[in-house]
């Protein structure tokens, strides 16, 4: 068992596997890749250089060298302290290695936040985690609150599919977004084990926010963990009708947070939620990072927060698994981070709060919620308008690069 607790429940599909630790993930993760034989497809929105890159790097190097074609992608934005030069011994041994949409005042807002590791399209990992120092551990004693998922065949098949979309369009240095359509990168794919959920920039429909929306409006029971959150007014309404047809919702939300104007916006939502008995704790021991939904016997997990900038801006990725042993060893898990939980109660949340506090929070909610989507909307109508201008120009002939 985990230091966060998993428990050891009987499931139907013996190929999932929920990890309740970076540790434990990093772990099976190198483990695999030592194991492939055919391809390894590495996605990462953050990867520093760092003993555990190393390790990393060590591990897809070898792999190159015996034979398998070995892909990674970095966010070009959430990797930006990596040396491009890092890769080196893995591109001189054959594998290939690729920035996402490198930096570009006018495109900056378009970040590739995806974690994925596929191995010969056998076996698949997700999560919130990246491949940094700080998420070592066992997110109580040691490192960030994380969780992850191992999946079956038949979803890394298509999580293959999607990573493949994305490499071979990530270098945004090509006149032409139009290759990027959201239509293409934005999608629900059923598999006989679950539903694997993308998103991506534009104007909708959201596909994402609405299958939550859906299966939110239809449980009793709402366990969330959400690192950074700030879901948008549908899905908090869907929260509250749970509480007005008799039933829970419980959100797990961070004590300590990396990204204090993230921590302060989602404190503005506090009161409102307390007031109409939504249960709120704040976890303590380390960091939270988690992204991890439980609604009734539905699990998503996954790269995606419940906040605007994953499900409407992002590209992320989430898995949505209807699985009871699987909903009832998640449970288990929030609960156990529960027990090193505050809880907030509203008497004291409303004495505790100074005039100064209230207004930095309502500024933070104004500038998640409201400021930063115009942004990146605005960046979108400027590529939406250099789009429509190359359409009058002769189409430009590159050879395909390979950035190392």
């Amino acid at each position: 068992m985990d230091s966060l607790g998993t428990a050891e429940i009987p499931r139907k599909n013996s190929e999932l596997r929920l990890f309740t630790t970076v540790d434990a993930a990093l772990q099976e993760m190198l483990a695999a890749i030592d194991a492939a034989s055919k391809s390894i497809r590495f996605e990462m929105y953050i990867y520093r250089a760092s003993p555990i890159g190393e390790t990393f790097r060590e591990a897809l190097t070898r792999a190159a060298r015996r034979g398998v074609t070995v892909q990674v992608l970095c966010d070009a934005l959430g990797s930006v302290s990596l040396p491009e030069k890092f890769w080196d011994p893995l591109t001189e041994a054959g594998g290939s290695f690729r920035w996402f949409n490198p930096l570009q005042l006018k495109r900056l807002g378009f970040r590739n936040h995806r974690k994925l590791l596929v191995i010969d399209d056998e076996i698949a990992f997700i999560g919130g985690f990246n491949i940094a120092p700080e998420y070592q551990g066992d997110g109580l004693t040691k490192g960030w609150h994380d969780a992850g998922m191992r999946l079956p065949a038949v979803m890394a098949r298509q999580l293959s599919r999607t990573f493949d979309e994305i490499y071979t369009l990530a270098d945004y240095r090509h006149r032409r977004f139009a290759r990027f359509r959201r239509t293409h990168l934005q999608k629900v794919i059923s598999t006989p084990a679950g539903n694997i959920l993308t998103t991506a920039p534009g104007r909708g429909p959201f596909l994402v926010k609405a299958a939550l929306l859906a299966d939110m409006r239809k449980a009793m029971s709402l366990d969330i963990i959400s690192a950074y959150f700030l879901p948008p007014r549908q899905l908090r309404r869907a929260m509250l009708y749970a509480i007005k047809k008799g039933g829970r919702v419980r959100l797990l939300m961070a004590g300590k947070s990396d990204v204090a104007l993230s921590q302060m916006a989602c404190r503005n939502l506090y009161t409102g939620f307390l007031q109409n008995h939504v249960e709120i704790y704040e976890y303590e021991p380390q960091i939270l990072h988690t992204k991890f939904f439980i609604f009734d016997n539905i699990v998503y997990a996954g790269s995606a927060n419940m906040d605007k900038r994953s499900l409407m801006i992002n590209y992320e990725l989430l898995v949505r698994i209807e699985d009871k042993s699987l909903a009832d060893e998640g449970r288990y898990f929030f609960e156990t981070a529960l027990s090193h939980s505050t809880k907030i109660e509203l008497r004291q949340w409303q004495h505790s709060r100074t005039m100064l506090q209230r207004l930095k929070e309502k500024w933070a909610f104004f500038v998640l919620s409201r400021v930063d989507p115009y942004l990146t909307q605005l960046q979108l109508n400027v590529l939406r308008h250099d789009q429509e201008q190359s359409k009058t120009e002769p189409p430009a002939i590159t050879a395909p690069q390979r950035v190392s």
